[in-house]
């Protein structure tokens, strides 16, 4: 899997001498440009970029919420003291992200930023595996505001427990994964463990709406796919835990396309809140805005430190973090299959990625474009992903272009689903309450024209 590190070995730094060929030596020096202090302060965040780009994602989600939609004052408020804590998550995790760096460098978790081998930033020592930052506040907030929401007796905690354990189990595995470095056969089988207690837990329905033009030959107008349909869900969070680790190779695209991923998706829930007068599918669109919020928050945060140039590394920890957070609002959220839409561009390069991922051709440890130290332009290489095969169809450009090009790429199709939405709910406005008992039917297929 394309990853944007290139980690040295522990070196040992005791007193004690190492010993070789039974003589004592003492380690050999580093070189002049390794030899970086862990107490040096890592870049300051961007703060201009991510006030600019929180105003382009989070303004229309606002603005459906308050003054779009009549939303009742009972669903507004909880969703309001939720964005209220999210936004003291952001600034607490952009001042813990630094005070973190310097503890991961000390147990040398870094990593050496390869698109820019050749040039002066490119032997700058980076922090790797601050995506631990971002789960420990995301789990801090949603914990308090379960304190702050939720009843002992309410029939969402349940539910809300078993996502938070199936986060939390991720993001423990994704940072033994960063320290240990396992194999990327090995990554498939940690989201699948993790995923466990969010399955046991899931108790909406399995039934699917069949679209009128296949009822026929079908013979069917709801079909129940049962113990299927969790395997679908299984395989679901699989994907998407996987897909933003594999879906990354230049500085701010992990935590970029959950941004806007993220962003989608609470613009999704406000819109089939404002479009339902039934308080059981309001409710579980709710839930999923509990969840999504604080991700966007911390990620934001993140990416300030994440943007070109990167200060710090992600790391596998926020992208298994990340991604397990998705696939627990989709699949709780009821709207797993419109969650996959969201992830077009994932599924995308995945499908590219699969002759290297499944031992068809050669797959490099680093995925990577090939960057010229001399005009700092990235060419596309023949590996299978994404990154590459846009660089390729549209020529050579920067990092920062780069990542730009391709988040908006995110965007336009997520936001392509977001507008077939609108136009469906408002066709199909106060309609919900009858289509809500298939509350596991897919997007595409729950929203076929009459």
């Amino acid at each position: 899997m394309a990853r944007k590190r290139a980690s040295e070995p522990t070196t040992i730094t005791t007193k004690e001498a190492i010993v070789t060929s039974d003589k004592e030596t003492k380690p050999p020096p580093l070189p002049p440009h390794r030899q970086t202090s862990n107490d040096q302060p890592i870049a300051p965040p961007k703060k201009g970029f991510i006030f600019k780009l929180s105003l382009l994602l989070i303004a229309p989600y606002f603005y459906l919420l308050l003054f779009h939609y009549q939303i009742q004052h009972d669903l507004i408020k909880p969703i309001l003291i939720n964005a209220g804590l999210s936004l003291a998550g952001f600034f607490l995790t952009v001042k813990l992200i630094p005070v973190a760096s310097k503890y991961v460098l000390k147990r040398n978790l870094f990593g050496y930023d390869i698109n820019k081998k050749g040039t002066p930033q490119g032997t700058v020592k980076v922090p790797e595996s601050l995506g631990i930052v971002v789960a420990a506040v995301f789990m801090v907030l949603t914990i308090v505001f379960q304190f702050l929401n939720f009843a002992p007796d309410s029939n969402w905690l349940v539910e809300y427990n078993a996502a938070l354990a199936s986060i939390c189990f991720m993001t423990l595995l994704g940072f033994i994964d960063d320290v240990l470095d396992v194999p990327w056969r090995v990554k498939l089988l940690l989201p699948s463990i993790a995923a466990l207690p969010l399955l046991m837990a899931y108790a909406g329905h399995t039934t699917i709406i069949i679209p009128k033009p296949l009822v026929p030959y079908i013979g069917l107008k709801v079909l129940d796919l049962g113990f299927i349909y969790k395997i679908y869900m299984w395989f679901l969070a699989i994907f998407c835990t996987n897909c933003i680790n594999i879906h990354a190779g230049i500085n701010g695209l992990e935590a970029g396309q959950t941004v806007v991923i993220a962003s989608a998706i609470l613009i999704h829930n406000v819109m089939q809140i404002g479009a339902s007068a039934d308080p059981e599918y309001q409710q579980a669109h709710a839930f999923s805005v509990y969840l999504v919020q604080p991700l966007l928050a911390t990620s934001l945060a993140l990416l300030s430190y994440n943007w070109y140039p990167s200060s710090v590394f992600v790391g596998d920890t926020y992208t298994y973090f990340a991604g397990m957070t998705m696939a627990v609002v989709g699949i709780l959220g009821h709207f797993s299959e419109t969650l996959l839409i969201f992830f077009l561009a994932q599924v995308l390069n995945f499908l590219l990625s699969v002759p290297q991922l499944f031992g068809f051709r050669h797959c490099p440890r680093h995925r990577l474009p090939r960057f010229d130290p001399q005009t700092g332009l990235l060419t596309g290489t023949n590996d299978g992903t994404l990154v590459n095969f846009y660089l390729r169809m549209f020529g050579r450009k920067t990092e920062n272009s780069l990542c730009m090009h391709l988040l908006l790429v995110q965007g336009l199709l997520a936001s392509s689903r977001v507008w077939t939405s609108l136009s469906h709910a408002s066709h199909n406005f106060g309609t919900r309450e009858r289509r809500w008992p298939q509350a596991g039917v897919p997007g595409f297929l729950i929203m076929a024209p009459d």
